[in-house]
């Protein structure tokens, strides 16, 4: 498996501070995560694409928006103009993932689709070789700071093991609950990308807290 990689979510940061905030990690994480809710496809609202276009000028990570939203197709081009690298839309939101998915490439923008945890894998069996990623909630979208789903766990472990068997290559990136205690778990599971938040945001030292991740999952993958 490639390195696994840390993206910090910056839903749970103080958002008075929002860039001072994430300065302290822009050493460390590898992306930033941006959910964008819409408080339809799920119950909070965040920030819309200015947030992002005037954080994109001053932040040197790559930039990864996840569009919690119902009609993501109307949001493409906004983010795009914002200065994302990837996209990230919920299965569960698209009628025509297929069409959303070329019209996202088209931009040159790294694209992923999004299950919820009762969602099935066999609804991607189509559009799997499009994609650059497929994120797997480990918890019911829509708040912060929620507790790890272990019955996901097999899901991620079913996802890598098409992914072998097909020989596609795209990232497996998790999102909910990942903390000191969960990561290793979702990394043993087969995710190369986690989502992290309250677990970084949440500490005094945000940067020191994705340094400690990183060597929990270097340690329990050299053993």
């Amino acid at each position: 498996m490639d390195k696994v990689k840390i993206a910090a979510s910056v839903l749970t940061v103080d958002f008075s501070c929002l860039y001072e905030e994430i300065k302290k990690v822009e050493k460390e994480a590898d992306l930033l995560h941006f959910d964008i809710m819409d408080g339809h496809f799920v119950p909070d609202i965040t920030f819309g694409p200015k947030v992002v276009a005037s954080l994109r000028k001053k932040i040197s990570l790559p930039f990864e928006v996840h569009l919690m939203v119902d009609n993501p197709q109307e949001w493409i081009d906004p983010f795009a103009q914002a200065g994302s690298d990837a996209m990230i839309f919920h299965l569960e939101t698209s009628f025509h993932a297929h069409r959303l998915i070329t019209s996202i490439k088209e931009k040159g923008i790294r694209v992923g689709v999004a299950l919820n945890p009762s969602t099935s894998l066999e609804n991607l069996r189509y559009i799997l070789p499009q994609l650059d990623m497929v994120l797997l909630m480990t918890v019911n979208p829509g708040f912060g700071g929620q507790t790890f789903l272990p019955e996901v766990l097999p899901k991620i472990r079913d996802l890598q093991q098409i992914s072998t068997e097909r020989k596609l290559f795209f990232d497996i990136e998790v999102d909910g609950g990942i903390n000191q205690r969960t990561a290793a778990k979702v990394v043993e599971a087969g995710a190369n990308i986690l989502v992290v938040g309250t677990a970084i945001f949440g500490l005094t030292n945000p940067q020191e807290a994705v340094r400690k991740l990183k060597e929990i999952i270097l340690k329990r993958k050299e053993q």
